[in-house]
């Protein structure tokens, strides 16, 4: 419940605050005191959108602050579920700023305007003539019946089912998308992969084969160059090794007369062993090179073959081709793989669609239990309201769909008169038809759930004294059970309040303003015999007005 509304620099109001109480407060005033003004401040509350247009003095802030009372409401979940920290006293502040921005706190936390947006529903609802379209809204009806079915824990079990029907049924239609593209591109990448398979790239040294190929096609010339160096280092009459032995034996003669020697003699040798083995290894090679005609022709397969891939696939080495073939291994792997997931994520859609289809048949069989007494209920509450032929039907029918609320359908009908044909609501009541029933709908609704706050923005237009004595009634009625603000015209509604606010207009130095004054005792006599009689207040005005409180 609201238990305080402050406001600030807003159209007519300079710096009001009121504070509210439980049960029936009843707010009253002349057209044009200011009434709308309370409304427009609320719905700022509510997380409407601001309009500098609407403050008073453009060069100062705006602030319009509510308390609430919420600690026996249960709302911990729906503040978890939109980020914002919870308090028994939640305070909500909207401010509007000199530059027309907006800014919205929750118990002094910024928050975005669709947070506010998402908890107000929970803390108060408003109702004009206006917005009693809403009765006729399919949504509001199915929430009506769910509230009288008791449907709240089978409906979050069905919105978790379904939840899980909607993800796997995106998953599968994104794969069966995902492998028709696949598909197209599936034997292209097969026959990528293949190639790339059949080269046996891991098994392949490219330098390797490079240097075999180099070796193995110019045999000859290698042959003929080994012999030569051979001739060079080794034959005796010219050899360099041979020279150097010579060279070798004479300091050998010398050595021990110098260190000097000896190092040249020490050098000298291990030139002649290093000779010696390049001579061996030379002749080694000469032995091992021969033509092989068979070899230097596989070998250049290879190499072409592998030349071919580089150039194919835009690369150089192995490396990046073992690479590009283990991203095709993955590609064609991942599209022969998806057949299996389609089936697994159908077989998970089957069971998920059957769990769901039944907590609806589940859902659908109490909507249907409960109709005959909501029928009933709004029925007997419209018969003093003016109606005493109201009639409803409700046409509950199941679909193959799944919606957020099951897979039912609803269409309410009515008539108000005897002998005429049913129609729906929304083509055949009329706006004062319209207020009835949905005071009618939230006095039933009462009976079963806590309401947030509920303010009635002269609901009652268009009705007059015995009807409007039972509309006071019921309010008085759904007011012990709640917190309920109601602006009216009406003086046997006004008399019905547990508390009493008068909106009025005030010239303070040719400024007006609007302010509040709760009233009681002889004022609020007063008030309602001026409403009863006008501002010429008779003798049987005061009479009547104190039978009415009375």
């Amino acid at each position: 419940m609201i238990t305080i509304l402050a406001i600030k620099n807003y159209a007519l109001i300079e710096d009001i605050r009121v504070e509210f109480n439980e049960g029936l407060t009843i707010i009253t005033g002349e057209t044009g005191a200011g009434k709308s003004i309370l409304l427009g401040a609320l719905g700022l509350l509510l997380g409407k959108r601001a309009d500098l247009s609407s403050v008073k003095d453009a060069s100062k802030k705006c602030v319009v602050e509510g308390h609430f009372s919420i600690e026996n409401y249960g709302l911990q979940t729906v503040f978890e579920e939109n980020d914002l920290d919870y308090e028994p006293h939640t305070i909500i502040r909207r401010e509007i700023l000199s530059g027309g921005k907006s800014r919205a706190f929750v118990n002094d936390t910024p928050v975005a305007l669709s947070q506010l947006q998402s908890l107000s529903p929970y803390l108060i609802d408003v109702h004009s003539q206006n917005e009693t379209l809403e009765v006729v809204s399919e949504n509001f009806q199915m929430e009506v019946i769910d509230a009288l079915a008791e449907n709240n824990e089978l409906l979050k079990i069905y919105q978790a089912q379904f939840e899980d029907f909607k993800i796997v049924s995106e998953k599968l239609s994104a794969l069966i998308l995902e492998k028709e593209a696949a598909s197209k591109e599936l034997d292209y990448n097969t026959f990528l992969y293949n190639e790339l398979q059949q080269a046996g790239l891991r098994k392949l040294n490219q330098k390797e084969l490079e240097e075999t190929y180099e070796t193995l096609n110019n045999a000859e010339a290698i042959q003929e160059s080994l012999s030569n160096v051979n001739k060079l280092l080794d034959e005796e009459q010219i050899g360099s090794l041979q020279t150097a032995k010579e060279a070798r034996l004479v300091l050998g003669k010398i050595k021990d007369f110098s260190k000097n020697f000896e190092d040249l003699w020490t050098r000298l040798n291990s030139v002649i062993i290093e000779m010696e083995d390049i001579s061996n290894e030379v002749s080694n090679m000469a032995e091992k090179i021969e033509a092989d005609p068979e070899t230097l022709f596989q070998v250049n397969e290879k190499l072409q073959a592998l030349y071919k891939l580089q150039q194919k696939h835009a690369v150089s080495t192995v490396l990046e081709l073992i690479e590009i073939e283990d991203k095709l291994e993955e590609k064609v792997s991942a599209t022969l793989g998806l057949d299996d997931q389609i089936k697994n994520l159908e077989k998970q859609k089957n069971i998920f669609r059957e769990n769901t289809l039944k907590t609806a048949v589940k859902l659908h069989d109490k909507r249907e239990g409960i109709i005959p007494v909501l029928k009933k209920k709004l029925e007997e509450t419209l018969l003093p309201l003016g109606l005493p032929n109201a009639q409803f039907k409700f046409e509950l029918s199941t679909s193959e769909n799944f919606t957020n609320n099951g897979t039912d359908t609803l269409q309410l009908l009515f008539t108000a008169n005897k002998g005429l044909a049913f129609g729906p609501l929304k083509k055949v009541a009329s706006g004062g038809e319209m207020s009835r029933i949905m005071l009618a709908i939230k006095a039933v609704l009462a009976e079963y759930k806590k309401l947030p706050t509920i303010v009635f923005d002269e609901i009652d237009t268009g009705v007059s004294g015995e009807i409007a004595n039972k509309m006071a009634a019921i309010m008085h009625k759904m007011s012990k059970s709640m917190q309920l603000l109601s602006i009216t015209h009406l003086p046997q509604i006004a008399a019905k309040g547990d508390h009493h606010i008068k909106v009025y207009k005030e010239d303070i130095n040719d400024v007006t303003a609007t302010h509040l004054r709760v009233l009681a005792g002889e004022e609020r006599i007063f008030e309602i015999a001026q409403m009863i009689g006008g501002k010429n207040v008779s003798e049987a005005a005061i009479a009547n007005a104190k039978e009415l409180l009375n």
